[in-house]
């Protein structure tokens, strides 16, 4: 496991427990080196989203427990966010909530000519996933590993 891995798996771990108090849901973590500086980032979500003050309510209640832990071995900046509407599926429950919505897939190679698919999400398994067609009536499915990303479709 890279240190990468390691810190996002470890701050996952530290900050379940207290997203779980706000009946929040932890989206996802990341450690990355953006220029000269390292951040360390939580992606949490809740039912009719998140606000900034929920933001700044876990970073204060995780300040603490990260300066006891001390487990990444460089200098960063921690930072609490909403994954934003177009972050892209990456565990069970992103497909589990979006089961009948709009959205939009992308492939890593063409599909009869095309590798960007919108449409309803109508089921997925460990292997595939299925979108349906509302205006033909049809569905198509696609296999997981073909998949470069799946997002919420959002129009303004």
């Amino acid at each position: 496991m890279t240190k990468s891995k390691a810190y996002e798996k470890r701050l996952e771990e530290l900050i379940t427990p207290v997203l779980s108090e706000f009946s929040f849901e932890l989206c996802d973590t990341e450690f990355v080196k953006e220029g000269n500086d390292y951040f360390l980032r939580a992606f949490i979500e809740k039912e009719g989203g998140i606000t900034l003050d929920d933001c700044v309510e876990v970073s204060r209640r995780m300040n603490d427990i990260l300066d006891r832990e001390n487990f990444v071995d460089v200098p960063y900046t921690f930072e609490v966010s909403s994954p934003g509407l177009t972050r892209p599926f990456k565990k069970d429950r992103d497909f589990e909530r979006n089961i009948g919505k709009d959205v939009d897939l992308s492939t890593y190679e063409p599909i009869d000519g095309a590798k960007e698919f919108t449409g309803v999400l109508d089921s997925f398994n460990e292997n595939t996933i299925t979108l349906f067609y509302p205006d033909t009536n049809e569905k198509q499915t696609f296999q997981r590993k073909a998949v470069s990303s799946i997002h919420q479709s959002i129009d303004f």
